[in-house]
């Protein structure tokens, strides 16, 4: 985006399951497209009169996942938003009370604030993992709910039924397993991208995958980017004399749950993160605490080794 603020409209789309709300900055224009194959061509037939633009949308559960796939390939500027952050602004400047709806309007206003980062053109095989992951994720989910009911079922029939289901769902994650490693190693830089990250202590295939799916900035950003984009950065919550515990919000949950189950693991494997884990222990910090900072110790750590291009290597100790 190098063009002027005057030069440029600051688009927000407010993305529901069947219309696309769109607003328009500075020129105050409003409009409605259904969310269809028909809506969206039309969407970026208009938006491509408006002459230089960059769009605004929230993340909403991978409902807006078409429409930004659509404008990237036109070759549109757009960035996928936290909801929380346009809300935070738009309460900031007096636009939404505390239960109001975010609206188009006010992501086109953040937009033209703000001007967050675009988001970077994903291939249909970056889409395709990223689906596949997202899926065994639900999957597994769904198994830990039904392995929790089974606990506590008498009935004969309904310990069955339960049965028969966790059968079935164990057989789709291993069919999505192996179609996920397919992938993976069909790509010669997915490959190696994997290798890299499952030569450090804590860190498995399901990890390393999930991560390639879901942090394609891997090696790519500095370290403060890497974490602030995995929602792993600590925020301050003062006001005046009152001091607040830091805390993360925001980010990619998908990236923290599968660094949370590596730091776990790197917590006894990986000498780094054990003796930082035990120091943050000594000076009394909550495990939740321990294991945030772990999580965030360990991104840095595999952001710099995919950017170093460099496999693990334990520290010497003497």
């Amino acid at each position: 985006m190098n063009q002027t603020n005057a030069s440029l409209s600051f688009v927000g789309i407010d993305v529901s399951k069947h219309k696309l709300d769109v607003a328009r900055r500075p020129n105050a224009e409003k409009h409605e497209f259904p969310y269809d194959t028909a809506g969206l061509k039309t969407l970026i037939e208009t938006l491509k009169t408006w002459g230089p633009i960059f769009v605004v949308l929230e993340a909403t559960g991978g409902l807006e996942r078409g429409v930004v796939a659509e404008l990237v390939s036109a070759d549109i500027d757009v960035a996928i938003v936290n909801p929380r952050q346009v809300r935070n602004f738009a309460r900031g400047v007096g636009k939404l009370a505390k239960t109001d709806p975010i609206d188009a309007g006010s992501l086109a206003q953040f937009a033209e604030v703000v001007r967050p980062a675009p988001s970077q053109k994903v291939s249909e095989k970056q889409r395709e993992l990223q689906e596949l992951v997202a899926r065994r994720q639900q999957l597994i989910a769904l198994r830990v709910a039904e392995t929790n009911r089974k606990g506590t079922a008498s009935a004969k029939l309904v310990h069955r039924s339960l049965e028969k289901t966790l059968k079935t769902i164990n057989a789709q994650i291993a069919e999505l397993d192996q179609a996920i490693a397919k992938l993976v190693w069909s790509d010669d830089d997915w490959r190696h991208k994997a290798e890299l990250l499952q030569s450090v202590p804590g860190v498995g295939e399901v990890t390393g995958r999930n991560l390639l799916a879901s942090l394609p900035e891997l090696g790519k950003l500095n370290r403060a980017q890497i974490v602030a984009l995995a929602g792993l950065a600590p925020y301050n919550h003062d006001s005046g004399k009152l001091k607040g515990k830091r805390s993360i919000w925001g980010g990619r949950a998908e990236v923290r749950q599968a660094l949370y189950m590596a730091a776990f693991s790197a917590r006894n494997d990986n000498p780094i993160i054990r003796r930082f884990a035990q120091r943050l222990e000594a000076a009394g910090k909550a495990f939740k605490v321990v294991m945030t900072a772990c999580m965030r110790k360990l991104l840095i750590i595999l952001n710099t080794l995919v950017k170093n291009n460099a496999l693990w290597r334990a520290p010497v100790t003497t």
